[in-house]
């Protein structure tokens, strides 16, 4: 299924687990987003309704929080550390490493959903600097042959090669 389609079947299913839960907003936001890849707008009124909230108290919380995205995102989602030990450490060169290798600037995702490009302000990981996440699983003490080798990994697991 294209990621911008609305599975509605998928979402009651969500939904239902979480009725009148006013206090599970942000997990039922969560299980959303890990179901569909991101939270779509078109789903905002029906999660408002089902936990009896407006539609303007959902949309807050998702634009609040940056965990949030109501904006399709690839298979990987990549994060590269902007931090200083990061930065100090080649961190800017190895997001333009992976800017060049994957054709996407920051923030941005392939047109065929499979990367998302993305910069953190500090992943924690400054031991490994400089790193990234690419999903839940951190990389550090980078360097263009280890960008490369990650990305092609990537690729392979997607089967982009």
């Amino acid at each position: 299924m294209n990621p911008t389609e609305m599975d509605w079947e998928k979402l009651s299913e969500i939904l239902a687990q979480h009725q009148g839960k006013k206090w599970g907003l942000i997990p039922l936001l969560q299980e959303v987003q890990e179901g569909f890849g991101f939270i779509p707008p078109e789903s905002i009124e029906s999660i408002a309704e089902t936990l009896n909230l407006y539609p303007s108290q959902v949309q807050g919380v998702i634009t609040f929080y940056a965990g949030f995205s109501s904006e399709p995102k690839g298979k990987c989602v990549l994060k590269v550390c902007r931090g200083t030990a990061c930065h100090v450490k080649g961190g800017k060169s190895v997001l333009r490493l992976i800017q060049k290798n994957l054709d996407l600037k920051e923030g941005e995702t392939s047109p065929d959903y499979q990367f998302t490009l993305e910069t953190a302000a500090c992943l924690g990981a400054c031991f490994l600097a400089p790193a990234m996440m690419v999903d839940r699983e951190y990389y550090g003490k980078l360097n263009p042959i280890k960008v490369t080798s990650i990305l092609g990994e990537y690729r392979k697991e997607k089967g982009e090669d």
